[in-house]
């Protein structure tokens, strides 16, 4: 097939758009063009991996480092919200989320039309859960790429999106969709009022995307899907069994204590790293274990004084290359720590706070992938405990073993560049 220009507008977030990186290098490894959309301050994000991007004003323009202030201290003043359930974040933090995201939709608007007609796509790939309508009109096909759990999708049979609740809590879908329609209803309003303005007919309340007519790429591995009462149409609906991006090598650093111990990989994610006082308590108490740990906590190293000796600390980490070398990962259930443990068949202890990290963490326990626990009412005792569990249980490793085979001959990132090109092919017929 001729070279073709494939457009990715990920949501600014490092899963996201990371996860969009994986499947920009298998489609130029094709000999396909990648270009990206870009909130401005993830520019920068797409060029270190050598390619092309166009920022997209998704707010008040200002500059990269007052933007990047912007969203730690919207996380950070959230900090006390993590405490609660998802249902009772529904009311703080995922109100305030959406009433962002609804604005980013309309500063997108602005922008869009211009830089279409410049790159001038043959297909564009929306990794978000808002409708920008100058992608839908633009007159190419769009597809949609799922990195959250995949119930962005809805079925009445399923946990609600965001909601954390067990697979068969009926009741507990039934009330989080309630509230969340309560509280969401004047915002919905707002972007229903927006739609309108922009040629587009208005949404169900609660809903503030759509599935692609073309293609959805879900990033969910299928050892871990839930169970439909409408399966998902497989000619509009693939899964790509995560979308794990090629990565810098990392050599595992000479510990000072421990040095034969189990390996352990600690990660809140760039925004979870705010919550110093957790990873402090977790590192404390693995600082009393047999194990070693390598701990992400973001921007905020200088906050850290005595690291135990089993303990290294960094700022960042080039994760794909970092889990396949541990035994054991303690994360947020972000979609990127959640597909990638499982890509590499390692199990994971899921510590939630907020968004799709509470339907991960219910799901790895119940699909028998790892742990979820409590992210602030937990004991030493019992995060070794779950530790130990995660090194020592043969069922767990099995399973694991099992998933990891599977997803890694999915090979996402070229499944979708071969679904994409089929895509292609079509449009072109």
């Amino acid at each position: 097939m001729m070279q073709k220009t494939v457009a990715f507008f990920p949501e600014a977030a490092f899963g996201p758009a990371l996860n969009s990186v994986g499947i920009a290098q298998a489609l130029e490894a094709r000999g396909h063009r990648a270009v990206f959309l870009s909130d401005p301050g993830f520019v920068d994000v797409y060029k270190g991996y050598g390619f092309e991007a166009h920022p997209v004003n998704l707010s008040e323009p200002m500059p990269a480092e007052q933007m990047a202030k912007f969203w730690e201290d919207f996380i950070n003043g959230h900090i006390p919200n993590f405490r609660k359930s998802p249902y009772d974040q529904v009311d703080n933090y995922v109100k305030d989320c959406w009433t962002a995201i609804v604005d980013s939709a309309k500063w997108a608007q602005k922008d869009l039309p211009g830089i279409l007609a410049k790159i001038r796509p043959d297909v564009i790939c929306v990794d978000n859960v808002v409708l920008f309508p100058a992608i839908k009109q633009y007159g190419k096909p769009w597809v949609r790429i799922i990195s959250c759990s995949e119930n962005e999708i809805e079925d009445e049979d399923i946990p609600p999106h965001l909601s954390g609740c067990g697979e068969n809590d009926h009741a507990g879908h039934a009330a989080y969709r309630d509230h969340f329609n309560q509280v969401i209803r004047p915002i919905h309003d707002d972007f229903n009022a927006f739609l309108a303005g922009s040629g587009e007919a208005p949404y169900p309340l609660g809903q503030f995307f759509e599935a692609s007519p073309y293609l959805n790429l879900l990033l969910y591995p299928e050892a871990a899907k839930f169970k439909r009462r409408h399966p998902l149409d497989p000619g509009r609906f693939q899964y790509l069994e995560g979308c794990v991006r090629k990565e810098v090598p990392y050599e595992v650093p000479a510990f000072a204590a421990n040095k034969d111990g189990p390996l352990i990989y600690v990660s809140f994610g760039s925004l979870g790293a705010g919550d110093t006082e957790l990873l402090k308590r977790i590192i404390a108490a693995i600082g009393k274990t047999r194990y070693r740990a390598l701990v992400n906590v973001g921007g905020y190293k200088e906050q850290y004084g005595d690291v135990p000796a089993n303990v290294i600390i960094d700022g960042w980490f080039p994760q794909p290359s970092v889990i396949p070398q541990v035994d054991a990962v303690i994360h947020h259930g972000g979609n990127n720590s959640f597909t990638e443990s499982l890509f590499f068949g390692k199990p994971a202890i899921i510590m939630p706070y907020v968004w799709d990290g509470h339907d991960n963490a219910t799901r790895v326990q119940e699909t028998g992938h790892g742990f979820k626990m409590p992210r602030y009412d937990w004991t030493e005792a019992e995060l070794v405990a779950r530790l130990e569990d995660c090194l020592t249980n043969p069922r767990l490793k099995a399973r694991l073993t099992a998933t990891s085979a599977h997803m890694q001959a999915q090979d996402g990132p070229a499944k979708a560049a071969r679904l994409l090109e089929g895509l292609l092919a079509e449009a072109a017929a």
